[in-house]
Order: C-alpha cells, then sequence, then structure tokens
C-alpha cells in the first residue's frame, strides 16, 4: 500500500470517528483542526483520483444525535466558499486574499451580466463562530428550531432553544410566516463561568463555545439551559410568506433588529469598494480579543437580495456569498517531549511537553496531540520545532511541525506497546489505544477523581490532590472504599486537618442520598452520560432492577431485547439504539461492576432512582407525551417531569406513535400534527387529571 493511501485510510478512519462523537454532543476537536483533516483527506483523494461516490468529502456534515427528530429544511442550508490563504493559481504559486475576493466579484459581476460602470455592493457581516439554525416563525411567535444537519435535513431542537431563551419567543409587529437563519453561540464570559466550575470540579474542561453550544442544544432534557446564557445572531429570512420584506440585507437586519430579533445591524459594513471589503475585514480582525462571542471570519454577501436567484448556488454553496476566514495565533516552539495519559477509561492520549511559549494570553508548555495516529500523520517527532495553538482560546494543540528547521537524528514517536501506568499490554480500538487493566492505578485514581466530581456523587472537598494522596497512601482503589475513609486517617494526610476531614466525611454522607442515576454517571459506564444515567435511571427505579435486567438482555432474552431495541419504532428509552444498549448492558453485567455496586449497598448508598421513587399511573404509565404551548400554572419541565414521575414518556415531536399532546395557549404546528394524525388533545387540567393517582 502506498503511503498516501495509507494516510488516506487512517484520515477516513479518524473523520468517522470525530463525525460520531460531534453527533454525540462531545468533539473532541475544535473545527479548525478538524477542516484541516477534512482537507488533507480531499488532497489526498484528488491526488488518487478516488471516485466521488466512495469519498467521505462528498458527504455534507452531519450533525444528527439519535432520539432527536429530524425536519426537511424547505431550502438547503449550505456552506460558504471561502477565500483561503492556502489557494494557489493554476501555476502554483499563491494566490493573495485580494486577488482571490476580486475573481470572485468578477464572476459575480459576469453571472448578472452588469455593464462595466454598474457598481455591485457588498454588505460585510461577522461570522460568529457558533451553531448554525433554521427558526420557523408563524403570526410572530417561535415554532420550530432545527439544525444545520447534513444541510438537507436537521434536528429538531425547539425544546432546547426555547428553554435557552437564546431567540425571542415573539417577533414584534411580525404577521405571516417567515423562516429565518442564524448561529447560537455561548458568549465568553457565560463559556468561561462554566468552564471554572467544571475545573473546580475537577472535571474535563469544554474544549470550546462552539462545541459547548453544540452539547448544550443535544441535551434530551433541556431544563436549566435558560440560566447558561446562550445567545443567538440572526443574519437571513430565507422564506417568507405574508410578510413585506425590505430588498437589501442591510436594510432586512434592520427590520429584523425592530422586530426583537438579534441582528447586530451596527457590526456589518456596505460598500462596492473591494480595498474598502477588505480593509473592514482586516479591522475586525484586530478587534477579535474584545469580542464577547468567538468568530472565526467575516461573511462577503451581495447587497441586493433581487439577485440572489439569479446568481443561484451549487450543491455545495450558493454564489452570492463568500468567507473570509481569520487565521488562529499560532507560535512556535520546541517539542522536548512526549508524555502518555492514562484517562478513566483507560484510553492512551499522547500530550506535547514544549519549551514553554506564549500563546493567546498564557504560556504553554503542554498541548494536546489527539491521539497516536494524529501523531503519526503529522510526524511529529523529540526535538522538531512544532506549531501551536489554542483550540477556542482554551486547550493548546500541536497543528504541525516546521520540517525546514527540523534537527538531524530525530526519529518518530512510537506507540507504546504497554500502558505507562501498570504495563499491561494496550489494545486498539477505533482509533485509540486503550489499557484493558481496570486496576491499572491511573485509571483507579482518574475513576475516583471523576465519582466525586459535581456531576456526579459531587464529594465536597474530594478534589484531584486529595485523590491522589487516597489512593497512593491509603489504598482506596474502587468507589465504595471513599465511604469506608475515616476523619482520623483523613487528617494525618499532607495539607489536611481535623477540620477538612471531618468536612470530607460529611460530603461523603451527603454524596450518599444522591440516588441512582448519580451513580450511573460516576461510574463511568461508556455511552452513559447525565441524560442516559437519568433515563436508566427512571425506567428501572432500583440499580437492582437494572442490573437483573442487563443480564437477562445480554443473555439475548427475546422479551429484554423487545422491549429495550425492537426492531420497529422507538424502545422504552429515547436513544437507546441495540448496539449502544449492548455495549452498556455488557459493562453492567461484568463482575467488576457488580461488586462495585455491591460494595455501594454494603456503605449505604442510596441506589434507587431519587425522582423514580416513582409509582406506575395507569393512563399514564407506557404513554408518549408532547408538550406543546403555554400551559396556565405548569411549566413545561415542571409538567415533563410529572408525566416521567408517574412512568410515561415526554418526546419533543408529534408522530404516529404520540399517545396525548397536552396543548396550551398559543400552541402551533404540533397541535395541528396532533390533530392531523387524530392524537388524542388534552389541556392541562385533563393532563393533572391523568395523574392524580400521584396525589399532586
Amino acid at each position: 500500500m502506498s503511503d498516501d493511501r495509507a494516510e488516506l485510510e487512517l484520515l477516513a478512519e479518524q473523520l468517522r470517528y470525530h463525525e460520531r462523537i460531534y453527533r454525540e454532543g462531545s468533539p473532541e476537536l475544535p473545527d479548525s483542526a478538524f477542516d484541516e483533516l477534512l482537507e488533507r483527506y480531499a488532497l489526498l483523494a484528488d491526488r488518487l483520483g478516488i471516485p466521488g461516490s466512495e469519498r467521505l468529502d462528498t458527504r455534507p456534515g452531519a450533525d444528527h444525535t439519535e432520539g432527536f427528530q429530524t425536519v426537511e429544511h424547505r431550502f438547503p442550508m449550505l456552506s460558504l466558499e471561502k477565500l483561503s490563504p492556502a489557494r494557489r493559481d493554476s501555476k502554483g504559486a499563491a494566490m493573495p486574499l485580494a486577488e482571490q475576493l476580486a475573481a470572485w466579484y468578477e464572476r459575480r459581476r459576469k453571472d448578472l451580466e452588469l455593464t462595466p460602470g454598474a457598481g455591485l455592493p457588498l454588505i460585510v457581516e461577522p461570522k460568529i463562530d457558533g451553531i448554525s439554525v433554521s427558526l420557523l416563525y408563524q403570526e410572530g411567535l417561535l415554532r420550530r428550531a432545527v439544525t444545520r444537519g447534513d444541510g438537507r435535513r436537521g434536528d429538531d431542537i425547539t425544546r432546547q432553544v426555547q428553554e435557552s431563551g437564546a431567540v425571542p419567543e415573539r417577533l414584534r409587529g411580525v404577521s405571516g410566516e417567515l423562516e429565518l437563519r442564524g448561529e447560537l453561540y455561548w458568549p465568553h464570559a457565560a463559556f468561561r463561568a462554566y468552564n471554572e466550575e467544571l475545573r473546580a470540579a475537577g472535571e474535563r474542561l469544554i474544549v470550546n463555545p462552539r462545541n459547548g453550544c453544540a452539547g448544550l442544544m443535544k441535551r434530551k432534557d433541556p431544563s436549566g439551559l435558560g440560566a447558561l446564557g446562550v445567545k443567538s445572531f440572526l443574519y437571513q429570512v430565507v422564506w417568507a410568506r405574508g410578510v413585506e420584506l425590505p430588498q437589501r440585507q442591510s436594510e432586512v437586519l434592520a427590520w429584523l433588529e425592530r422586530a426583537g430579533a438579534p441582528a447586530y445591524c451596527d457590526q456589518v459594513r456596505v460598500s462596492a469598494e473591494l480595498a474598502e471589503v477588505l480593509a473592514y475585514c482586516e479591522q475586525y480582525q484586530a478587534r477579535r480579543d474584545s469580542l464577547e462571542f468567538d468568530i472565526d471570519g467575516m461573511v462577503i454577501k451581495v447587497e441586493e437580495l433581487g439577485f440572489y436567484d439569479r446568481l443561484g448556488s451549487t450543491g455545495h454553496h450558493p454564489h452570492w456569498g463568500i468567507a473570509y476566514k481569520f487565521p488562529p495565533e499560532r507560535k512556535a516552539t520546541r517539542l522536548l517531549g512526549v508524555a502518555v495519559q492514562v484517562g478513566k477509561s483507560g484510553k492512551l492520549t499522547p500530550v506535547a511537553e514544549l519549551e514553554p511559549v506564549f500563546v493567546a494570553g498564557t504560556v504553554v508548555s503542554r498541548a494536546s496531540l489527539h491521539n497516536f495516529p494524529e501523531l503519526e500523520r503529522k510526524d511529529v517527532r523529540v526535538g522538531d520545532q512544532v506549531w501551536v495553538e489554542k483550540a477556542g482560546e482554551i486547550i493548546p494543540q500541536v497543528v504541525g511541525v516546521d520540517l525546514a528547521h527540523r534537527p538531524d537524528g530525530t526519529v518518530p514517536v512510537a506507540r507504546p506497546e504497554l500502558c505507562p501506568s501498570c504495563s499491561t499490554p494496550v489494545l486498539a480500538e477505533e482509533i485509540f489505544l486503550y489499557c484493558p487493566n481496570p486496576a491499572c492505578p491511573a485509571q483507579v485514581r482518574e475513576r475516583l477523581q471523576h465519582f466525586c466530581s459535581r456531576h456526579a456523587l459531587d464529594i465536597d472537598g474530594l478534589g484531584p490532590a486529595l485523590i491522589d494522596q487516597v489512593t497512593s497512601k491509603l489504598d482506596v482503589r474502587s468507589p465504595e472504599q471513599l465511604f469506608q475513609l475515616q476523619a482520623d486517617q483523613l487528617a494525618e494526610l499532607e495539607r489536611m486537618g481535623k477540620k477538612s476531614a471531618e468536612n470530607v466525611i460529611a460530603g461523603l454522607q451527603r454524596a450518599k442520598g444522591r440516588g441512582l442515576a448519580r451513580v450511573l454517571v460516576g461510574l463511568a459506564i461508556r455511552h452513559v452520560g447525565e441524560t442516559m444515567a437519568e433515563d436508566l435511571a427512571a425506567y428501572f427505579g432500583s440499580a437492582e432492577e437494572l442490573l437483573a435486567f442487563a443480564e437477562r438482555y445480554m443473555a439475548e432474552d427475546p422479551e429484554a431485547v423487545q422491549r429495550l431495541s425492537p426492531d420497529k419504532g422507538s424502545g422504552a428509552i429515547e436513544g437507546l439504539a441495540r448496539k449502544t444498549a449492548s455495549s452498556i448492558f455488557a459493562e453492567l453485567s461484568s463482575p467488576a461492576v457488580r461488586k462495585v455496586f455491591a460494595g455501594l449497598e454494603r456503605e449505604g448508598v442510596s441506589l434507587v432512582a431519587t425522582s423514580a421513587r416513582r409509582s406506575a399511573v395507569k393512563g399514564v404509565a407506557g404513554k408518549t407525551f408532547v408538550l406543546t404551548g403555554t400551559l396556565p400554572t405548569l411549566k413545561r419541565n415542571e409538567a415533563a417531569e410529572r408525566i416521567k414521575r408517574a412512568g410515561g414518556k415526554v418526546s419533543g415531536s408529534v408522530s404516529k406513535n404520540t399517545d396525548y399532546v397536552v396543548a396550551g395557549a398559543d400552541a402551533g404546528s404540533k397541535l395541528e400534527k396532533a390533530q392531523e394524525l387524530g392524537v388524542t388533545v388534552l389541556e392541562e387540567a385533563g393532563l393533572l387529571e391523568l395523574l392524580q393517582a400521584q396525589g399532586e
């Protein structure tokens, strides 16, 4: 196999992995790094003559997440063509951005058959680095919000967007129907505050605001999103009926702002002079550090909206606009070594040890190398001069090597064959290496830190530094052993005293009542995040029932398999597909995990669902409800919780599998669909009557 073919296959494997975890709402790479992989893949595919039907890069990126209803866009959400510093002319020479913009501008003039003296004004808008969203308003009310998805179909995130408060629920003075496009983003201050909470709890930080915002909008349970500060920038009306709109883009933005939509009119510039357009892009780039949002460039559009239909588009991008991308801050430094970190799941991750360098506001001495295939693809070697960036201005990463300054005698970094913590032979899975030894000291330490973290058992005082000591000096190896610690033992450790030790013991006692869902999160079972843990706990009610079911499922008991993973339709737990269920229940059936549950039970840790102390209510249990509109006395999340406590399910979309639609004031398309499908519609009073067996 040729070197190019081997690299192409390696890139394909990485791209598939990163696309999958992005869809799951937990991306590891910033967009710039993913784009770099994709561009390299496209270059190699071109060089090797790979047919279009076999190439990954011919398919638009998708963000579909299991459990979300997909919606077809009325008009495709296309990407933009880009002005790129890497672009070259037919002779292989680099093309300056001014030359690229002039060529694009002349093509647009030619497409429109403008006379030589006729101007073609352009508008320049900030390209906020968020997640694209399409919003449908009817009679001024928000009815639906959909992600970009693959450009043609996206996920319905209406509940998440409504709960976040990022876009206006009602547009002032607007009747008829219209569809808006925009970006949802997480402002720096709110993002930093959230990451500080994660840091204080010893948890993994979110890579950047964009990835964080994507994760928030894919929460199955959107309650609490309103407190996290997500905002939006709305920049386009793609369709309207019964609405009179201006004919210039700058006037549309002003119209949106008058209607109460954030359109950032004061951040745009209109000009027919290309030098002025480029100058504004460069001026805005100089302001990046002072903005409240991440921005990765500017969007240059034709100002006259009447020209858009005439200009048309390709299957990938429209002809009426082009993106001016900002380069990230990049610094060169020397690679002194490559350390290998072992995570709580046993994943081995290479980390660059660097000569300290000042990047994006801080001194960096360690940086991510992502994974061993990526390290090998870039051919990063100890002694190299490497280029360092900060992903989203937060997490340092090595993005390339300056081969012109490579010292003599360097050698490729070898993949470890043994775990650096316990010397167990490593295993390969997807693009990663894993230590399969659950007793590995590094894994033990990482798992215990996770078990004590804010989203799991939230044990006050048991942070990373103290976990290091209780594992190394008190030989704690498993979660249940934490609850056996005594105050006098802790008081003898470094930087601990009697009062601090007593506080930790009190925190352990409080943590015993957190409930089954938090325990499931704390055990770091693959595919079990907070939402899945809540769903499993709510459905089974206790660890005893959950573990018994897991054993039946892994024995391929037909009733168990059909209940959780039916051949058609959705199972009892939303988003739990067969492959995921098999992975989760296999781990829950393992002797090691069962031993932990038995130990926690002995120590008095609650292994029932705190919100499940739920009893099935006849007429609600097993039924699927959809909530729409504003209820007279109940908030939506309160109504949803009552339904779940009665054994029902709450979905965000109406289908033939929906049993009830609970409709309040200003109910819109969901109510209409329910009526079309003949689904039973309840008012709040009818819902409360169904729930009355709960005594609420």
